[in-house]
């Protein structure tokens, strides 16, 4: 049974507590109106140091890469609090003789980092990933070592450290070492 972007919404609802404040953190699939959101985390200089992402320096590169990439993807989601955009999460489902697995990618504004909404958010994306293609069997997230926040992530999130690729991509020019990570629908 396909599920709805309602359902979704209202299932998917988790509530955070840090510092005595309540967050609500929800995924949903971006829109164009998201593009001032957008620009405030994917033109976070930590966020793009930390990960394979680039600027966004003018609105219409944004509202390109929303119009043409975020939106028509198979799985982008907004990690969104109090349904404003912070950040991502995306799934790229395997094809073909690799339909039995995807690749999960997340990314959330620095601003927000050390409060466990990427946790959260992940958590909250496995679920619907694995009932929206029938046939993927695993997740994994390849994950640059020296990203040890990112690994928490993972690990939390339920996700098995299963090794390490040497020099494995080229990210900002430095070739890097690469962890492992994957979660199979029957854990």
């Amino acid at each position: 049974m396909a599920r709805t972007h309602n359902d979704m919404k209202s299932d998917s609802k988790l509530t955070h507590e840090k510092d005595v404040i309540e967050m609500e953190i929800t995924l949903r699939p971006y829109q164009l109106s998201d593009v001032d959101d957008f620009m405030e985390w994917a033109n976070d200089d930590q966020v793009i140091r930390s990960s394979r992402l680039r600027h966004y320096t003018t609105y219409e590169d944004a509202l390109t890469y929303l119009q043409e990439e975020a939106i028509p993807h198979p799985w982008y989601r907004a990690i969104c609090l109090d349904d404003h955009p912070v950040s991502f999460v995306s799934v790229k489902p395997g094809s073909d003789h690799q339909r039995c697995r995807g690749l999960i990618s997340y990314a959330l504004g620095s601003k927000y980092w050390g409060q466990g909404i990427t946790t959260v958010a992940v958590k909250l994306a496995v679920p619907f990933v694995f009932e929206e293609f029938p046939d993927m069997q695993r997740l994994q997230a390849i994950v640059d070592v020296d990203n040890k926040a990112s690994e928490r992530v993972l690990e939390k999130a339920g996700f098995i450290k299963e090794g390490v690729f040497r020099k494995y991509v080229i990210v900002k020019g430095k070739t890097i070492d690469a962890a492992v990570y994957s979660l199979l629908s029957s854990d």
